[in-house]
């Protein structure tokens, strides 16, 4: 059976304990591979690796930086259709998900980050008439700590690491657990690259481990997480004493509201996607839609309809439109959010149950599933389910939908439709999200700030944000005779 290793300087080992965990494949229900078990002795070393190597990566010029990241970025588009089958195996989403977005995007982040740091500029400030010059540089931290989500394995993956290394730093890195193969696949795609010995280093293990053992070392001086908000807490309560920069991307319960005088049919189709995307696994879903009362109906109706359509199945079949599910654990949760929304009176408009796909009868399948509420304050309205459910409720004003939207502990994205500029306006700026969509939805620049507010996180990645995160800036003041 095949064994996932870490990569530690440049070469991939097994761990310390030679303790091994098992890997599943969510469309069978079944082991297919090993990860390492390691423990805080392989973070250490790997951080020795990376310290070891610091010195010389944060020197290199950033011609040559950008240079190998660019063939990282060619090499992944090289091997997209190897990458694409192993993530797809990994996490359960289909095939063509990961062909389309998923290993794309990881290339793009390597690209964009090797050309966003060829113009990641100092500054300088002339204060005339005082014969001073400040100018301030922006230097590497040093050893930085990256760890990963499950449901966009490589994606995520990439989005933390690439302006890590591209700023001059060196990094220890965790991938999922759940979803560790393409994480893995990496490193050799690193030295095919030419990316020195020790300025990556990957290590697979369960988060109480592995992820715990690189927040709480000493000489790892930040941390980019994305993942749960529980799990973000419990890193804050470890790194901010520690005085270790963090950014954290956190949980949503995103809003979708949607006015009568919006594109009604490009509204209803991006709506489906956005509600079902990747199992329901991204937290940028929008998970809590709001339809004006004029149009509740008619909307009902008919994206029932069109989700009734959605192809659940193998993820591997060019049919599928909804893959597994990534863990029976995670099945089971979402599931239960289903069966508590009956008990709190909500109604199932559509789905709710497991699907048995021939040939796969042991996968972790389910229906996409529509429930109506009637109160914005009920737990399925209120706590992230992280899965192909959504919740609808219509709305009479401007007014109480955007109380609605905002009443809940998370901030991370919003999606917005309708015509009207004004509302447009008013409604964005006073959504409490990081990011608002207007007639679209998962539409990215790399260039704009990623990050969400309230429970859903701390700080803000993409573009230059995650260059400056990944950067210490000095300031250097020099008087000088005139």
């Amino acid at each position: 059976m095949k064994k996932i290793l870490n990569y530690i300087d440049g070469s991939y080992c097994e761990p310390y304990t030679q303790d091994w965990l098992d890997n599943y494949n969510p469309s069978k229900g079944a082991v297919y591979s090993k990860i390492a078990s390691s423990s805080s002795i392989d973070v250490d070393k790997a951080y020795q690796a990376a310290k070891k190597a610091f010195p010389s990566w944060s020197n290199t010029t950033i011609d040559a930086r950008s240079a190998i990241l660019l063939k990282i970025a060619n090499l992944i588009e090289d091997n997209l259709d190897m990458l694409a089958e192993a993530e797809s195996l990994d996490n359960g989403k289909p095939l063509s998900l990961a062909k389309t977005v998923d290993i794309p995007r990881a290339s793009s982040n390597f690209r964009f980050f090797a050309h966003a740091i060829t113009q990641f500029a100092s500054e300088a400030h002339e204060s005339v008439g005082l014969e001073t010059m400040n100018f301030t540089l922006r230097q590497a931290i040093g050893v930085v700590g990256c760890i990963s989500p499950w449901n966009l394995p490589l994606y995520l993956f990439t989005w933390k690491i690439a302006p890590a290394i591209a700023a001059g730093n060196t990094v220890v890195a965790k991938p999922s657990e759940v979803t560790p193969m393409t994480a893995f696949l990496l490193g050799k795609i690193c030295t095919q690259a030419g990316l020195p010995n020790g300025v990556l280093n990957i290590i697979n293990g369960t988060g109480p481990s592995v992820g715990q053992a690189i927040v709480e070392h000493p000489n790892i001086k930040a941390i980019s997480f994305t993942g749960g908000t529980k799990t973000g807490a419990s890193i804050a309560r470890t790194a901010a004493p520690m005085f270790k920069k963090l950014s954290l991307e956190l949980g949503g319960k995103n809003p979708n509201i949607i006015f009568a005088d919006c594109n009604y049919e490009k509204m209803l189709s991006i709506t489906v996607k956005s509600s079902f995307a990747n199992q329901g696994q991204i937290c940028l879903c929008g998970s809590r839609i709001f339809v004006e009362k004029s149009i509740y109906s008619k909307f009902k109706n008919d994206f029932v309809s069109r989700v009734k359509e959605l192809k659940v199945g193998d993820p591997f079949a060019s049919s599928t439109q909804i893959g597994a599910l990534v863990s029976k654990p995670h099945l089971d949760k979402v599931m239960s959010y289903i069966d508590l929304a009956k008990e709190e009176g909500g109604e199932v408009l559509y789905g709710g149950n497991k699907v048995i796909v021939n040939g796969s009868e042991n996968g972790y399948y389910l229906e996409p599933t529509i429930i109506e509420v009637t109160n914005n304050n009920c737990r399925v309205n209120q706590e992230e389910i992280f899965g192909p459910v959504v919740t609808m409720m219509s709305f009479d004003t401007e007014e109480d939908v955007l109380e609605m939207a905002n009443n809940v502990k998370y901030g991370l994205s919003a999606t917005l439709w309708t015509s009207n500029l004004d509302r447009t306006m008013r409604m964005s700026k006073q959504i409490e999200s990081g990011i608002v969509w207007v007639n679209t939805w998962l539409n990215r620049d790399l260039r704009t700030p990623f990050g969400g507010v309230k429970n859903s996180g701390v700080g803000r990645e993409g573009g230059f944000e995650a260059l400056k995160f990944f950067t210490e800036s000095k300031n250097i003041c020099i008087k000088y005779d005139n």
